[in-house]
């Protein structure tokens, strides 16, 4: 019944995004913007700054999975669709782990659209260690969007939302951006040290069990309340 309901709530996110596209083009070319904003105030004549790959890759992950998360609650809000999702009888942890999975495809959907762009304009090798990219880029965005899915369901109601979210978020999802920034930078790295990736992929997979476990602990309490 909990993955039944888990795929109800994700099927319903996932078509009314493709019918409209609307959150995921408005992520989208924000992403790209912030990424060439980058570009033209730090690539000089050809040359892309050492080491600024991995920042400017996570800054726009951070930027871009907000304004999804506010987007797609404040849609929420409009429809009265959470209201109807919370008085329904289905078990509250599994709507937010639907909510947390379709937040989750957003932001892959613009890391898709990210990576080989960071990568054209600041000469990152990305995609010689695509494995590794991958679990560190799954993990961080888990993280984030673990914690963001609940701060914006329970600010879905509050009038100043559009600020308390990322006023409550990024203090709390600083440990996730650091680590997959670290974790990003070693990837770049002529020579691979697979003990040091381990380590920080290691950490974003344990913030993610903790801020999961929080989430599914709390949301109920905080939803009701």
């Amino acid at each position: 019944m909990f993955t039944r309901i888990v795929w109800l709530v994700l099927r319903k996110d996932l078509m009314v995004e493709i019918r409209s596209l609307e959150i995921a083009y408005t992520t989208i070319f924000f992403a790209v913007s912030c990424v060439l904003v980058f570009a033209f105030a730090l690539v000089q004549e050809g040359r892309a700054p050492t080491d600024g790959a991995a920042g400017i890759l996570w800054i726009a992950i951070a930027f871009s999975g907000t304004l999804a998360l506010g987007r797609t609650f404040e849609r929420e809000r409009q429809a009265e669709t959470l209201k109807a999702l919370l008085l329904a009888p289905a078990a509250r942890p599994a709507i937010y782990v639907g909510k947390l999975l379709g937040i989750i495809g957003l932001m892959a959907v613009t890391e898709i659209v990210l990576v080989p762009l960071v990568s054209l304009f600041f000469q990152a090798p990305f995609f010689t260690r695509p494995l590794w990219l991958a679990a560190v880029l799954l993990s961080g965005t888990i993280g984030f969007a673990a914690v963001g899915t609940l701060f914006a369901a329970m600010l879905v109601r509050a009038r100043t939302r559009d600020v308390l979210l990322p006023v409550l978020l990024y203090p709390i999802t600083v440990p996730v951006i650091i680590a997959g920034v670290r974790a990003t930078a070693a990837l770049l790295q002529p020579d691979l040290d697979a003990g040091i990736i381990q380590f920080w992929v290691a950490l974003l997979v344990c913030f993610d069990v903790v801020f999961v476990t929080l989430a599914l602990w709390t949301f109920e309490p905080v939803m009701t309340d």
